[in-house]
């Protein structure tokens, strides 16, 4: 997908992400890097915010949601001529290429369309790249890790007199992965693995192998990112990373990602804990491990919807306390009726205004 229009300010995208502090003003990225700043969720180089557009959301949703079926998105800019999007989707969601690797006694599958080389590394060769943490190859460079080590084992790296190595590339990111053992390529039908493990950052899906074994699907270049994410936050002293337990947990219930996104970024700026759930199914679920303060909830959803929602949670027990925020396009009389008959505790049309709904949730949690 093409434009003819000015191309991304990719200046102003630097300025706006060291503003943010999502880089440090002391690193010097290279275009391409910055190009991917357009997916950073909350920045946003736009002048005026409306309810549509400049909340830094948009891109961050497509990103996801491409991601989400094994797809990926590149981009591609040109100052004064326009910028080109390239989506790459795959052909049937159901059966995927894969390699299939070991780590220790831990069987996985990482998608064949993220592998850019495999290496076999004599172990006196391996040990020295492990020294320089890094592998350069074809002039790109790939940090180098250890799967055992990504999937949070804390022992020594076992170095094999022959030892594989996958060359692995997720979007722009790239890395070197040691792994016990290469198995070998394999088809595979991919099944879905609920709302839980769906939300583990990594892993993606999982399979069944012909001996009955459950395999699961991961994403090494994301197991990486997270292992990095929290080496910087152990960096950080305790006290700044401490924070306040009675922080009020707020759910966001709505089977709209980008409606998802919008409201946990003005929560969050506001101080909130934030939990989504894409429909009723998946906010019970939820509940069962964590009570939210308060409940906002979309009326129309897939599975179950918010009435449903709202009649069960008010028959629980052990829920039926918990103040309910109804957000809905749909806002006749009767829909408005049947929220108070249910005990709805406010009804806010889409789109909402901030202020209105961060008034309400201020009333519940008061209540």
């Amino acid at each position: 997908m093409s434009d003819d229009g000015a191309g991304l300010d990719l200046d102003k995208l630097h300025k706006k992400a060291i503003e943010k502090g999502v880089l440090s003003s002391e690193l010097q990225p290279s275009d391409a890097e910055l190009m991917q700043l357009v997916f950073v969720s909350g920045l946003s180089t736009a002048e005026k915010v409306t309810q549509l557009s400049g909340r830094g959301v948009g891109m961050d949703v497509v990103r996801n949601e491409i991601a989400s079926i094994g797809g990926r998105v590149d981009i591609a800019t040109t100052r004064g001529r326009g910028t080109t999007f390239t989506a790459y989707l795959p052909l049937t969601l159901a059966v995927t290429q894969t390699v299939i690797v070991r780590a220790g006694a831990t069987v996985l599958a990482v998608s064949a369309a993220m592998v850019e080389q495999v290496l076999r590394v004599k172990a006196d060769v391996l040990a020295g790249l492990y020294e320089k943490a890094v592998i350069e190859s074809q002039d790109r460079s790939y940090p180098l890790h250890y799967l055992q080590h990504l999937l949070g084992a804390r022992g020594a790296t076992e170095i094999q007199t022959y030892n594989s190595v996958l060359l692995l590339r997720s979007g722009i990111q790239r890395i070197a992965l040691h792994v016990d053992e290469l198995i070998g390529n394999q088809e595979i039908v991919v099944k879905n693995i609920g709302p839980q493990l769906s939300r583990v950052p990594g892993v993606s899906g999982a399979t069944v192998m012909g001996d009955g074994r459950i395999v699961l699907i991961v994403n090494p270049v994301k197991l990486a990112q997270r292992a990095k994410s929290a080496l910087v936050k152990t960096a950080i002293p305790a006290a700044a990373m401490a924070a306040p337990a009675a922080t009020p947990l707020i759910m966001v219930v709505d089977d709209s990602l980008t409606v998802r996104k919008i409201t946990s970024r003005l929560l969050e700026r506001e101080g909130y804990r934030v939990l989504t759930a894409k429909d009723g199914v998946d906010a019970l679920e939820l509940i069962k491990d964590a009570l939210p303060a308060v409940m906002l909830v979309d009326i129309e959803m897939p599975r179950m919807d918010g009435f449903e929602l709202t009649k069960t949670v008010r028959g629980d027990q052990r829920t039926r306390g918990i103040p309910i925020i109804v957000i809905s396009s749909r806002t006749a009389e009767k829909h408005r009726s049947q929220a108070t008959q249910l005990g709805v505790n406010a009804f806010l049309g889409k789109p909402y205004q901030e202020s209105e709904l961060l008034e309400q949730v201020m009333k519940c949690l008061q209540a």
